[in-house]
């Protein structure tokens, strides 16, 4: 039986607020919830840099699970363990134990466990006559437990941001590289708008740090994207004035047989949508002058407003629960994807070949429809597949919602 729920600490260490926070928020635990603690151990790992701890006080921590019996940490069960530290030592690869008690340290401080001090300040159990624990002293491992969620959204706004700044640096490295290519073109008819030009662009370069942060990205590809406009428009103009009549009123006839083309009255809805799609994707989904080069070859972006009116629901698992932008939206589906159950490997290819935007326009479908799927990770799969032999496209799923939105108000 536990003597309560707040418990003080053994010897010269003082009680603190933190400590009394972190145990009356952990109280929760006691009555109710179950997870799997390997699971939510690598959850931890993955949010560790904004929880305040290191590999090595993960390791004590990786050390305190493997002595709780059962794969589930479960209240009812008891949360406490007891290992000595000389068993302790042991589970870590013989870490000192001066070492092992200042990691102990961090991970109380943070939150993570806290200690359930004996009289004496030794661990062990209480046990009755059928071998049942009744009392045990020890480390509670009750935060753990409550604050799963919180770890859970933590990790996934992290890995969000991670492939954020992973499309963001590639977007700005193909700028750079446009620009670089387009000066060098322009250098043969205009040298001294090509020096200008090409000053601005190693301006924009002298002030990114070597590994530049989504703010950075953010304030500078805009300035870039604007400078790579000019440039192409400028070259424009010089194939303009090159160009003979003829070429012109060939050029003239072309457009308009591929607009006849795209926008043909034989065309099937879904389609004439896929091309809004491709072309407000360019302007409202990319940074300024930026083209899609950062995503697959064949999968454009479909504008966000659109996406967040076809697919409500998934504002809910948003920062604050909602979504004013990509950035919100990739941290969302992050959520999603670890709701449905779908593996990391399926993500990641889908990535890979969809682009993040893309993929996450695809779980705010599944999720919409997520009664009605067997398994969301096969299915996503199974897109991918699709979408690498060019027999997919998101805009006919959109297309699909908004159809059962209709018919829902009709």
């Amino acid at each position: 039986m536990d003597c309560g729920i707040v418990t003080t600490p053994f010897g010269r260490r003082a009680m603190s607020l933190g400590m009394l926070a972190h145990q009356l928020s952990s109280a929760s635990a006691v009555d109710e919830g179950k997870v799997d603690k390997w699971k939510l151990f690598r959850t931890v790992c993955a949010a560790k840099s904004n929880l305040g701890v290191s590999d090595r006080s993960l390791a004590v921590l990786n050390a305190l699970l493997s002595f709780y019996p059962k794969t589930e940490l479960e209240a009812a069960d008891g949360l406490v363990v007891f290992p000595s530290n000389a068993q302790l030592s042991l589970r870590t690869h013989g870490m000192a134990e001066t070492t092992l008690r200042r990691h102990l340290a961090t991970l109380v401080e943070a939150g993570l466990i806290f200690r359930r001090d004996s009289p004496n300040g030794k661990r062990y159990a209480r046990r009755d006559r059928k071998g049942a624990i009744g009392q045990a002293f020890g480390f509670d491992l009750a935060p753990l437990l409550s604050r799963a969620a919180e770890f859970e959204a933590e990790a996934a706004r992290l890995e969000a941001d991670r492939r954020y700044l992973q499309m963001m640096r590639e977007r700005m490295s193909l700028c750079r590289r446009d620009v670089a290519k387009l000066v060098d073109l322009l250098r043969l008819s205009d040298v001294a708008y090509a020096e200008e030009a090409e000053a601005r662009c190693q301006a924009v370069s002298m002030s990114l740090s070597r590994k530049p942060s989504i703010a950075e990205i953010e304030r500078l590809l805009p300035v870039l994207a604007l400078l790579q406009d000019e440039l192409t428009n400028r070259l424009e103009n010089l194939l303009k004035t090159q160009n003979t009549a003829a070429n012109e009123r060939q050029n003239e006839r072309h457009i308009q047989n591929s607009e006849s083309d795209y926008l043909s009255e034989s065309e099937p809805a879904d389609e004439r949508l896929g091309v809004e799609f491709s072309r407000k994707a360019s302007t409202e989904v990319l940074p300024v002058g930026q083209n899609a080069s950062g995503l697959s070859a064949n999968i454009e972006a479909a504008p966000l407003p659109l996406v967040l009116k076809a697919c409500p629901q998934i504002r809910d698992y948003g920062p604050s629960g909602r979504i004013d932008n990509w950035r919100d939206l990739l941290t969302a589906a992050t959520v999603v994807k670890n709701m449905l159950g779908i593996s990391p490997d399926a993500y990641n290819d889908a990535c890979a070949t969809l682009g993040p935007e893309t993929t996450a326009t695809v779980l705010a479908c599944l999720l919409e429809r997520a009664e009605h799927i067997h398994s969301a990770g096969a299915y996503l799969r199974d897109l991918t597949r699709r979408a690498k032999s060019q027999s997919f496209a998101v805009s006919a799923m959109l297309s699909a919602r908004l159809r059962a939105q209709a018919s829902v108000v009709g």
